[in-house]
């Protein structure tokens, strides 16, 4: 990679997803820990005498498993299928080695609406876990009330909140090489319901989410020239922030959600910006002759790390928002690019090049100890979950770009493959407000 030609570096990019891709993505688990916590979660019983448009507890289920932290009893190995706490014999879940039995109830209270009841039992103690809890719902939220109930078994039994409700960004693109169209979708994290944000015949790059997930920042390509846009996702209301001469790229949003931090090269070199979202105001923040790009902010928004060129080869450095000095924090691997903090700042996750191939690599910042946590060759633009415990990325599978995740341990891992060619750009939302 020839990191001082920016042009080349985008001319890739947008190469890289002029494939044919549909926006559904597909889980495959590839790996998970060796100590898995076993756990039935009962098919709920179904008290609507109707179909329903989903299967919450097969939901839940899917959503455990792809954790890595639990191990899941078979369907087809259930005794019995009780629906509440009352009904559980756990001798039968003793033969089949459950921790913990997940029951419930999918009720219909008015026209399209319901009310999912859930209770976690502990088959050691024969006790409930936490107290029943009951959700209502439209029809079309029952996915929505499923991944509620992942998340709070998920905290119950780990102690760390659960991300299954969270939402992820990615770019997809459509039909011919040469005159694609591309798209920036949405989707559960899961992959389920994927949704148009905006759609272009000109690449779209780079998204970000605010910090209370209501807005969006890309980059998208008008006349060939790169801009920065932030978008409502509610209302869909878009507004262009930079459209300077030059590279416009890479935008991050603050902590506060009040301002982005920039990659303009509109004074002839490209250099990390930080834009004023309210007042347009602009400020620059580095000034070297070397590329400084791929800006992401510390959690508390004091400092702010990007790559740069300046020591010879792309390797990550912090600046101080305050000071706008300027230091450097990875030493090993052949090159490091677009880092990002975990929520706690307590590990970088970076793309680090070793003899050819590029991985995903996690550095403590404690001890500055480092381990590669992705066996593929070309992994790009890794995105961490709120929760911190897994990394979403962009790789290869055969010769179409796939999304992938891995745990900040390295032993879980699973794929979310589209049904035909290519996805990029992943970006994993915060929680929402």
């Amino acid at each position: 990679m020839n990191f001082r030609n920016i042009g080349l570096i985008l001319l890739l990019l947008v190469a890289g997803l002029v494939q044919r891709a549909h926006a559904q993505l597909v889980i495959e688990i590839t790996s998970g820990a060796d100590q898995l916590l076993p756990i039935a979660v009962v098919p709920f019983d179904d008290a609507t005498a109707q179909p329903l448009p989903v299967d919450v507890a097969e939901i839940i289920e899917n959503d455990l498993l792809r954790s890595g932290v639990f191990e899941t009893i078979p369907r087809r190995n259930m005794i019995s299928r009780p629906s509440d706490a009352k009904d559980v014999h756990f001798r039968d879940w003793r033969l089949l080695r459950a921790d913990y039995v997940l029951v419930g109830q999918v009720l219909k209270t008015a026209q399209d609406r319901y009310r999912v009841v859930y209770e976690l039992m502990n088959v050691a103690t024969e006790q409930r876990v936490g107290k029943k809890e009951g959700i209502d719902v439209a029809g079309a939220n029952l996915r929505d009330a499923a991944h509620y109930v992942s998340d709070k078994i998920y905290e119950q039994l780990t102690g760390i909140r659960g991300a299954f409700s969270t939402r992820i960004l990615y770019v997809t693109a459509e039909g011919d090489r040469l005159a694609p169209t591309f798209k920036l979708q949405v989707a559960d994290a899961d992959g389920h319901r994927p949704q148009v944000v905006v759609e272009s015949k000109e690449p779209i790059l780079s998204p970000s989410w605010s910090h209370d997930g209501k807005f969006i920042a890309y980059v998208m390509f008008r006349n060939r020239r790169p801009n920065i846009f932030i978008q409502e996702l509610a209302t869909g209301k878009q507004e262009r922030l930079a459209q300077f001469p030059g590279l416009n790229g890479a935008p991050a949003w603050s902590p506060d959600g009040k301002k982005l931090a920039v990659v303009l090269s509109k004074d002839d070199n490209p250099e990390i910006y930080v834009l004023d979202i309210v007042t347009k105001k602009l400020t620059r923040m580095t000034n070297h002759y070397a590329i400084d790009t791929e800006p992401s902010w510390e959690p508390d928004g004091k400092g702010i790390i990007f790559t740069s060129d300046r020591g010879g080869n792309p390797q990550i450095y912090r600046l101080d928002v305050d000071s706008k000095e300027v230091e450097r924090v990875t030493f090993e691997g052949e090159l490091n690019t677009r880092a990002r903090l975990t929520p706690d700042g307590r590990y970088l996750v970076t793309v680090q090049k070793n003899d050819g191939s590029y991985h995903i690599a996690l550095q403590d910042m404690r001890n500055g100890r480092v381990q590669v946590l992705t066996e593929t060759y070309l992994d790009e633009s890794p995105s961490i979950a709120p929760n911190g415990s897994m990394v979403m990325y962009a790789t290869t599978q055969g010769n179409k770009g796939i999304l992938a995740v891995v745990s900040v341990d390295g032993l879980v891992k699973y794929k979310l493959p589209s049904a035909d060619g290519d996805v990029r750009e992943p970006a994993w939302s915060p929680y929402f407000k």
